[in-house]
C-alpha cells in the first residue's frame, strides 16, 4: 500500500515543463509576459494587504495590552 500524502507532492520538473507547455498552447506566446506581469502585480498586492492586515492585528493588540485595567472598586463611585 503507498502513502496518500506521496500523492500531494510539490511538482517536479516534468510536470513543470507539461504545464507550462499547456499554457503556452493555450493563451499563445505573445500573452505570456503580460500574463506574468499581472499575476506578480497580484502577489505584490497579497502580499501589501497580507502586511497591512498583520500590522493592525498587532496594532490592536498592542493598545489593549497597553491599556491600563480597571478597578471595579474606583469604577463605582458612592452616593
Amino acid at each position: 500500500m503507498t502513502n496518500p500524502m506521496l500523492a500531494f507532492s510539490a511538482p517536479g520538473w516534468p510536470e513543470i515543463m507539461v504545464i507550462l507547455f499547456f499554457v503556452l498552447i493555450f493563451f499563445g506566446a505573445k500573452r505570456l509576459p503580460e500574463l506574468a506581469r499581472s499575476l506578480g502585480q497580484s502577489l505584490q498586492e497579497f502580499k501589501k494587504a497580507k502586511d497591512d492586515f498583520h500590522k493592525e492585528l498587532h496594532k490592536s493588540s498592542d493598545e489593549v495590552a497597553a491599556k491600563p485595567a480597571k478597578d471595579t472598586e474606583t469604577a463605582v463611585k458612592p452616593s
